[in-house]
């Protein structure tokens, strides 16, 4: 029963460095995007599809007798 108290002590411990090193690592600037910015320019915005025209409805009477 002791082995699973210093097991999970152990894993805590090491829980805790691994957080230590992100907070550390997202402080000092590692996960910024640098290069996205310098290009999105060079990409083009989504293209806007034309809506397809729609013919107009010729309803008159006669269409509607028969």
């Amino acid at each position: 029963m002791s082995i699973i108290y210093l097991l999970l002590a152990v894993s805590v411990i090491v829980a805790v460095i691994f957080f230590i090193a992100f907070v550390y690592s997202v402080s000092r600037g590692q996960y910024d995007d640098t290069y996205t910015p310098s290009v999105r320019m060079l990409f083009e915005d989504e293209l806007v599809k034309d809506k397809p025209i729609k013919k107009k409805s010729t309803t008159t009477l006669d269409n509607l007798n028969q």
